[in-house]
């Protein structure tokens, strides 16, 4: 898997936030195998994350960080938090959300091809969180994005893949583009199924770090994904309408009257 010609081995990434202690958080994400972790500046640097400290142990984890714009609701919002990123962890990538609604916190999709735009022409490397609208998508792209994070539901509600027809035709429709499912997932279930729709890689947070425990739920979402990446590639079956038998009908034994 490449990001912005970045080649990974792990398939997920992983967030930081939420954890009941940086302790548990080093646990969950050497479960998990993750070579990529999320930072929100606006939310870690909050008193009760300890700031500095907090940076400086995410540093020492020796992983690749991918600064997060959280909690940004308007274009200069996002990136002025994007060049801060820049300045403290010394980064072109950049996670960039632009939330409109604050219950369902889905993305300012208006805001958020405007801040991309601006931000890819500061030579930023922009990881959109975006919906499956593929309109949005499309500007996206021109916008300089060449990676796509579409939700799978909203953030935090472990629904999992709330439309999987549009995420599988947002993979149709983006062949050669790195595809994201990011926010929602719940159980390593939903992450086996994104990746079974052809998905690259999947970002989770909140589905590992409130888990009763943390470090098993990260080792399980990181062998779910590997399996509904083997399951991708071996060309699973389509539904069918009507059955179809598994014993073949020829030699079977025909009785006379």
């Amino acid at each position: 898997m490449t990001f912005y010609g970045v080649e990974l081995s792990s398939r997920l990434l992983l967030g930081t936030a939420r954890y009941p202690s940086p302790a548990i958080l080093g646990e969950a994400i050497k479960a998990s195998g993750a070579e990529v972790v999320t930072v929100s500046l606006r939310r870690e640097a909050g008193t009760e994350r300890g700031g500095q400290s907090f940076w400086s142990f995410i540093r020492a984890l020796g992983l690749r960080v991918l600064p997060n714009t959280a909690g940004c609701h308007s274009v200069k919002e996002a990136v002025t938090t994007a060049h801060m990123a820049h300045e403290l962890f010394d980064t072109k990538w950049i996670k960039l959300e632009v939330i409109r609604d604050d219950e369902t916190l889905q993305p300012d999709v208006f805001g958020l091809v405007e801040a991309a735009r601006i931000l890819s022409h500061d030579g930023f490397e922009v990881f959109p969180y975006t919906t499956e609208d593929l309109a949005v998508a499309d500007r996206l792209v021109e916008a300089g994005c060449r990676v796509l994070m579409p939700w799978g539901a909203p953030i935090g509600s472990a629904r999992g893949l709330n439309n999987a027809y549009g995420l599988k035709s947002l993979r149709a429709h983006f062949p050669d583009i790195p595809l994201v499912v990011d926010a929602g997932l719940g159980v390593p279930s939903h992450a086996a199924a994104a990746m079974e729709l052809g998905y690259d890689a999947v970002l989770l947070n909140t589905a590992v770090a409130e888990a009763g425990d943390p470090v098993a739920m990260a080792k399980a979402f990181a062998l779910a994904i590997e399996a509904g990446r083997m399951a991708c590639r071996a060309q699973p079956l389509e539904p069918r309408d009507m059955a179809v038998p598994s014993t073949p009908m020829m030699g079977r034994a025909s009785l006379g009257d």
